[in-house]
């Protein structure tokens, strides 16, 4: 579609100063299309309305703009919104607005698929497609963002890196779409207000911790015993148990930042008063927070939530040990917001 093209938004303000000026126009326009690529959000040159027409023509022809459209929503009875994105080569992924009490959180997604094939995740269905561009992620955010004003009123107040794919499998465009949602020349949004969710990719958790990373790092855990955790999530054959532990520690100790785990509950196959000492003992290491999650059946799977009761013991054995734990509950079940469950439909 884009055949010859140039992304644009791979050029930072500098490089688009440089081509300004091999084309003889003035390097000031730089600053004016950079505006409109990571402020603005725009995604047609043609909608650059201080940007005289023969640049946007000439603008047009040499480059492209890697943004991504909404091909598909619906909400759900708790308001509960996914949205399914497809990009210009005509990938799907998927984004979820989850509303609160008094704040707007966004999921968004980092590939089109997702390689780590953990047994319960929709996703891995899919297969892996390729790494979104810095762009396609920001642009997740940016269309999330006037959708939540559309339907709460209200921006969005944060973001969580927990859709399709693994953001550290993606970690320079992850990285550089953060930065442009952050940054006052971008969005301008509160690092403090993102998480990125990981596998637990260890090379790249402790390249976040010498990079300084502002934003938040969540773990999926979803079990601390090594056997078990390598049959629910083979990345852990890679990068096992006491791998994480050390990236964990290597993490902590350099940022001091707290570092949140998200379990999911799965009846009869980590919800033991075993696999509760086990978490609990692997969670030692550094402060944290335990996000419990009940689990979101999808098509073709064949694991449950555990009985109410049971999620009740898990939780209450963990608070007995003075650990900081949160039952998150299950979103949108209504309309496939487990991740990539959407997609998988719409494939």
């Amino acid at each position: 579609m884009f055949s010859g093209k140039e992304n644009i938004r791979d050029l930072n303000v500098s490089q688009i100063g440089e081509f300004l000026i091999s084309v003889g126009e003035k390097k000031f326009r730089a600053g004016q299309i950079y505006e409109w690529l990571w402020k603005k959000g725009v995604t047609d040159f043609g909608q650059m309305t201080n940007i005289p027409s023969g640049l946007r023509e000439k603008l047009n022809e040499l480059f492209f703009i890697d943004g991504v459209n909404i091909s598909f929503k619906i909400s759900g009875k708790d308001k509960t919104t996914k949205t399914l994105f497809q990009s210009f080569d005509n990938l799907n992924f998927e984004g979820v607005l989850i509303p609160g009490k008094e704040r707007v959180t966004a999921c968004i997604s980092t590939q089109a698929g997702c390689p780590l094939n953990c047994s319960f995740c929709a996703t891995g269905e899919l297969g892996f497609k390729r790494n979104l561009n810095s762009g396609e992620i920001f642009d997740q955010v940016f269309k999330l963002n006037k959708l939540s004003e559309e339907i709460f009123n209200r921006n969005l107040s944060n973001i969580v890196i927990m859709g399709m794919g693994e953001p550290l499998l993606n970690y320079n465009n992850t990285m550089s779409a953060i930065d442009h949602i952050t940054s006052p020349s971008g969005l301008g949004m509160s690092p403090q207000r993102i998480t990125l969710s990981t596998a637990g990719i260890c090379p790249e958790i402790k390249r976040m911790a010498d990079d300084d990373a502002k934003i938040n790092l969540s773990v999926s855990l979803h079990s601390a015993d090594n056997e078990k955790r390598s049959v629910l999530m083979p990345v852990n054959k890679k990068y096992d148990l006491n791998s994480l532990k050390e990236a964990l520690k290597y993490y902590y100790n350099k940022t001091g930042k707290r570092i949140t785990y998200e379990y999911l509950l799965l009846g009869g196959i980590n919800d033991s008063g075993e696999d509760a000492v086990l978490l609990t003992e692997f969670t030692k290491i550094t402060p944290c927070k335990i996000n419990l999650i009940e689990y979101n059946p999808h098509e073709n799977d064949s694991f449950a939530s555990p009985a109410k009761e049971k999620t009740e013991a898990f939780m209450k054995f963990l608070e007995s040990r003075n650990l900081v734990v949160t039952l998150r509950k299950s979103k949108g079940q209504d309309i496939n917001a487990a991740c990539g469950q959407l997609a998988n439909k719409k494939q």
